[in-house]
């Protein structure tokens, strides 16, 4: 038995030996950066999620010194999400109303059950689950998510009650209240939305322009949310605008939360486990594309089951101290890398910053408009909004981009929770769909070499009498039937055939129904009085045959190669075409 390693879930103990002053440095001038940029994101992101403004920050806290303990990723920075943050909504808004206790109650349920799950696959070493989510849908899906969380945050900028789940309801709730519209608040949210789009784009070129070192320009950039915050609390406070109908924050309590376990509901925690299930998934893909793609950048790995117990302890930690849901930030984590993060620890000195804030410095935001919050994640969330991207994949496979197209639209048209089912519907059929027409080639010898190429594709010297089937897919219940009626189909068109080769270079595994198909080819050669041989069969695939009654009744050989294959099987013209002049075989079109 092997001894336990405490880096092994634990790998904080890896990299805190060597932790140096130089380190500390770099992490506390990112810790510094991040908590600036994630207050008001951490309170316009309740706001989205339809909680009190304290959640956010209480979100913010426990879960980041949690992953510094759990995580592998070097500058992942972990805390509410937008895309999180609508789903919660979704889903907690299906059996109780936004401003009760039942609401808050069923949020932070939502965010213990997600880690709960998370910690599972994780033990369970059920990373590869990501992969069931294609890109192109994911890409679709946030992209949709996108749209929705801006829509849906129109109704903050104008000061109307417009609601609704689907892109439809919101658009038809907000032409029916726009005469309702608060001007004060509509001045104050256009002009905080079109500063943060300026400064995202025309800021750092700016600050360039008056001498500022170009990385010291991104970060600032970076902090223009904090700088709409102040200057609106200023122009509310100076003009007086909470009373002509501009809607603040209010009073967001003092302190840290006290640690206390979620309501115990088994119906509750029933008609959550689905939207759970789907928040753990999607945050939990979004958290890991962040981490590896960070991580490539410096040379570092990142552990896919070692981040699921990261991110489900950094929920179980949501939770315990009054949160909701969490995983890994693009933006944030960006920021984090820019600003020179060097270990995890950075994320425990910003929940220490964020601690701070939440004692000191919620009474500052009690003028602050939700309007300000609302421009926070337009411009957030727009950055997420890839169009272009429907254009790309369709370009690329036809398929793929009709399957992104469509988990667009049905999140659009009928919310996240079924555009996100229709997603992974559409991953897993996708996947089927494909593997069920596996490419099959009919290869030949190519003059003065051992190779063998698709004669679609290259002019290649072929027997009369013998027939190689190059199988480029691994062969499982799906294709099984095909390749037997791929192999029957040749039968028929060439009655002169006596030797069938099936080439097997990219098999990587035959499962049961396969190995049935293949005795049924087997038997049906035989009766026609063909062979049946097989080629270049990996060693793992040849070990599960063998434990058949397959080879025993084999008609024909295992050869080792191809090559050998038609040594056997037409000495002649092999040794003919080796001795051949070496030429370009490649048909043009």
């Amino acid at each position: 038995m092997k001894p336990f390693n405490p880096r092994t879930y634990l790998p904080i103990f890896g990299w805190a030996r060597d932790y140096t002053r130089e380190t500390l440095a770099g992490d506390l001038i990112a810790a510094v950066i991040v908590t600036i940029m994630l207050i008001p994101q951490s309170l316009a992101y309740a706001l989205l999620a339809g909680l009190p403004a304290e959640v956010g920050l209480y979100a913010s806290i426990a879960p980041l010194v949690l992953y510094t303990v759990f995580g592998t990723s070097r500058t992942l920075a972990v805390g509410p999400v937008a895309v999180a943050s609508l789903m919660t909504a979704a889903a907690v808004g299906e059996f109780a109303a936004q401003g009760t206790p039942e609401y808050l109650g069923a949020a932070i349920a939502l965010a213990f059950l997600s880690g709960l799950m998370l910690l599972t696959m994780g033990f369970l070493r059920l990373g590869f689950m990501a992969s069931f989510l294609s890109h192109p849908v994911i890409s679709g899906f946030i992209t949709a998510s996108g749209l929705l969380i801006a829509a849906s945050q129109v109704r903050h900028i104008l000061g109307i009650r417009a609601e609704g789940q689907t892109l439809i309801a919101l658009a038809q709730g907000i032409a029916a209240d726009a005469a309702q519209t608060n001007w004060p608040t509509a001045v104050i949210g256009v002009s905080a939305t079109a500063f943060l789009f300026w400064a995202r784009s025309r800021l750092r070129p700016f600050l360039r322009t008056l001498g500022v070192a170009d990385r010291t320009a991104g970060l600032l950039s970076r902090t223009a949310p904090v700088v709409a915050v102040a200057a609106t609390i200023l122009v509310t406070v100076g003009l007086g605008l909470h009373d002509k109908g501009v809607k603040i924050v209010g009073e967001v309590p003092r302190g840290l939360p006290l640690p206390a376990l979620p309501p115990f509901d088994a119906a509750l925690w029933a008609r959550i486990a689905v939207p759970a299930l789907l928040i753990s998934v999607v945050g939990y893909v979004e958290t890991i594309s962040v981490a590896q793609t960070l991580a490539a950048k410096r040379r570092q790995r990142i552990d896919p089951d070692q981040e699921l117990i990261a991110l489900g302890a950094a929920n179980i930690g949501s939770a315990v101290s009054g949160g909701f849901p969490v995983t890994g930030g693009f933006a944030r984590s960006v920021v984090n890398f820019d600003a020179g993060a060097e270990t995890p620890a950075a994320g425990a000195y910003t929940a220490v910053g964020m601690a701070l804030a939440t004692v000191f410095l919620t009474p500052v935001l009690y003028y602050l408009p939700q309007a300000t919050l609302a421009a926070t994640i337009i411009v957030a969330v727009l950055s997420l909004v890839d169009l272009r991207a429907i254009r790309r994949t369709f370009a690329y496979s036809p398929a793929d981009g009709a399957a992104m197209m469509a988990t667009i639209l049905v999140t659009l048209v009928a919310g996240v929770e079924t555009g996100i089912v229709a997603g992974v519907g559409l991953s897993i059929f996708l996947h089927l769909y494909r593997s069920s027409r596996p490419h099959v080639a009919i290869v030949g010898q190519v003059p003065g070499t051992e190779h063998f190429r698709n004669i679609d594709r290259h002019e290649v010297v072929t027997a009369p009498d013998v027939l190689t089937l190059r199988v480029d897919e691994s062969l499982y219940f799906p294709n099984a039937r095909f390749l037997e009626d791929t192999v029957q189909d040749q039968i028929v068109r060439n009655p002169g055939l006596r030797h069938v080769v099936l080439m097997f270079p990219a098999v990587n595994e035959v499962d049961a129904s396969a190995l049935e198909s293949l005795e049924a080819i087997n038997h049906r050669l035989r009766d026609a009085g063909v062979s049946l041989h097989l080629s270049e069969v990996k060693g793992p695939v040849m070990d599960r045959l063998k434990r058949s009654h397959f080879l025993a009744e084999l008609t024909g050989q295992v050869f080792l190669t191809q090559c050998d294959a038609m040594r056997e099987l037409a000495p002649a013209l092999t040794a003919q075409t080796l001795g051949a002049h070496r030429r370009d075989t490649l048909r043009r079109a």
